[in-house]
């Protein structure tokens, strides 16, 4: 009699709805130097002698609960300015490009999910220290593919080029390079039509910063997209974008992403 009794009530039961509690993350590669880092609203406080960011976050860099980011001990939380406070270490951090890039996809498209940014960006970084088998290559394939068992590469956001407009033969080779690091990441994240949107320079300390920019301008690869920062506003230094300017870049390659 008991089992009938189960057996009844079994059979008019509503099915158990199962939702996974961690849906899939859409994961953004941010990598390169000091600009793809954040130096927005750093300054040289004169009073301590000491580089300090002003802590200034406008709308657009604000936290989302849907913006995560991977530190640097591979757990995700919600994202925030400086978003490579604890990649970038040795430097003083600001604002970047991260945040508004992840904000304006969201706004544009409130249906796209859970935004996963992986910092790996290095102040100072030439493009021979990205090359497959250096220390940061090794560190970015690392970090991606950790954040990849918890969603789907999207894309990589590639700033870097100033610290190779200083000698001629850096900046002459910068393109072959370039397009190496590009193939040997994608072979490696075992995905082959990454989407990668690189950032032509807005600047440079080197006299070589034309012909690096035309490498990046014309690297013709596909699904390698560029945009532009050259005109873009430059703090005291003249050489790291604004906060302002990492509004207006992030938004650049937001609309550019979602050109995919």
């Amino acid at each position: 009699m008991l089992s009938f009794i189960l057996l009844a009530l079994l059979a008019h039961a509503s099915p158990i709805q199962c939702k996974h509690p961690h849906p899939k993350i859409n994961i953004i590669i941010l990598a390169g130097q000091s600009n793809m880092a954040g130096r927005g609203g750093v300054f040289n406080d004169t009073i301590t002698e000491t580089l300090t960011w002003d802590g200034i976050v406008p709308p657009e860099c604000q936290p989302n609960p849907s913006i995560l980011r991977l530190t640097a001990n591979l757990t995700w939380v919600e994202a925030h300015e400086p978003l490579h406070a604890d990649i970038d270490y040795n430097k003083t951090n600001g604002a970047g490009p991260g945040m508004p890039f992840a904000n304006t996809v969201l706004n544009k498209d409130p249906n796209f999910g859970v935004i996963g940014l992986v910092p790996c960006a290095i102040g100072g970084t030439n493009i021979s220290q990205w090359q497959k088998g250096e220390f940061l290559y090794e560190q970015l394939v690392k970090r991606s593919q950790f954040a990849m068992q918890s969603g789907v590469y999207r894309a990589m956001l590639w700033y870097q080029g100033e610290s190779d407009t200083e000698n001629q033969q850096d900046a002459e080779l910068y393109k072959d390079k370039l397009k190496r690091f590009f193939n040997d990441l994608r072979f490696d994240l075992k995905t082959p039509k990454l989407p990668i949107i690189q950032v032509a320079l807005a600047s440079g300390p080197g006299a070589y910063i034309e012909e690096v920019r035309e490498a990046q301008l014309k690297t013709d690869m596909a699904y390698v997209k560029c945009v532009d920062a050259k005109g873009l506003p430059l703090g005291p230094d003249g050489l790291h974008l604004t906060t302002s300017s990492q509004v207006t870049l992030g938004q650049m390659l937001g609309h550019a992403f979602l050109g995919y």
